[in-house]
């Protein structure tokens, strides 16, 4: 009888938290980028 360490869970768990940390980070950037937005409209309406 032999074990074998199954490779494709590593694979998957890497691809998952890969896409997982790019998605929070575009959606952090894209917060960042209208509170940017907003700061700029708010001080040229000044």
């Amino acid at each position: 009888m032999h074990e074998r360490l199954n490779q494709w869970e590593f694979v998957w768990a890497a691809l998952v938290i890969g896409v997982a940390g790019t998605l929070v980070m575009v959606g952090w950037s894209l917060l960042a980028m209208l509170r940017a937005e907003r700061r700029r409209d708010k001080v040229r309406r000044k």
